[in-house]
């Protein structure tokens, strides 16, 4: 249980610098252009967890690939995560750089929540009721949280929709990766064949003459919060977090990004919520506090709920 609610509040401080990042995202991507935002930013990320690696070595506190099996799974491990991530976010930013606003990009992507627990049950990875309902009532919190009007999709929000499954995928691989490798191994691989993987559309589509004069100093410290913050650290967390942890709790507390990308417009911006995204807030901390309850308690106390009204 210990574990559990380490691993959770990791999670949760992921999504908190992942709701931050959606700001820096848009703005970094309108700049440059979304495959050369993903591009710097995924190797930036690898770069920055090179010295962490290094350091942890030297403290003996990482887990080093001994053999050469350890070493093929996690290059397996890193190659298909990346993979993943490189569809996963080049769609995302494709969507919010045509369009889609970063709120509701927040909750296209957030949908992965959904899909997270239908994938699994492929993987005979079975989720107990109270989660079921924990999932409808997130998606209701983030619908309340994010959409303030009607839900109308134009072609870049499907860009965006599209993006959920392949996400849904990369957390239920790291599920199956984290045990078996060292996280911070694994998120700098990740991050080096995402960036690899987007160097070619970035090449071919969007360095030109003109292309360095983009990278002004806004463009740079979006740049730096999303390759150091959202993927250095944020992603890394993701990893760890996950290990002993349920991957549609863990895709549930993830979820909450959406509702720190909110708070931080609340905090930071002075943006007004109003009492629907406060509901919305509500909603989705009561999805993951009732998903993470052990049935055996749910059992027990719905017997003295019972008593306690007669």
């Amino acid at each position: 249980m210990n574990k559990q609610i380490r691993n959770s509040f990791l999670l949760a401080f992921a999504a908190l610098l992942w709701g931050i990042s959606f700001v820096f995202q848009s703005e970094g991507g309108d700049a440059i252009g979304p495959y050369s935002f993903n591009c710097i930013r995924c190797f930036i990320g690898s770069a920055v967890l090179l010295p962490v690696i290094w350091f942890c070595d030297r403290l003996s506190i990482s887990k080093k690939p001994q053999t050469k099996q350890d070493k093929k799974t996690l290059w397996l491990a890193g190659l298909s995560s990346g993979s993943l991530l490189f569809i996963a976010t080049n769609l995302q930013q494709l969507g919010m750089y045509f369009g889609t606003p970063s709120s509701k990009a927040g909750f296209l992507t957030a949908c992965y929540i959904v899909l997270v627990p239908v994938f699994g049950l492929f993987l005979k990875k079975k989720c107990g009721w109270n989660i079921w309902i924990g999932v409808i009532l997130c998606v209701c919190g983030l619908y309340f949280l994010c959409i303030n009007t009607t839900l109308s999709l134009e072609f870049w929000d499907f860009l965006t929709i599209l993006c959920a499954p392949v996400f849904a995928l990369q957390i239920l691989v790291i599920d199956h990766f984290s045990p078996k490798v060292d996280g911070v191994r694994l998120s700098c691989i990740q991050f080096l064949f995402c960036g690899l993987f987007t160097a070619i559309p970035m090449f071919f589509l969007e360095i030109n003459s003109t292309w360095i004069y983009q990278f002004n100093a806004s463009a740079w410290v979006s740049l730096l919060y999303a390759g150091i913050c959202s993927c250095g650290i944020a992603y890394t967390l993701q990893i760890i977090g996950q290990k002993d942890l349920n991957p549609t709790i863990a895709s549930m507390i993830m979820s909450l990004e959406s509702v720190f990308s909110v708070l931080a417009s609340w905090l930071l911006l002075g943006q007004v919520l109003s009492s629907r995204e406060i509901g919305g807030c509500i909603l989705i901390f009561i999805a993951i506090i009732l998903a993470q309850l052990p049935m055996d308690s749910i059992y027990q106390f719905i017997p003295s709920l019972v008593k306690v009204r007669e």
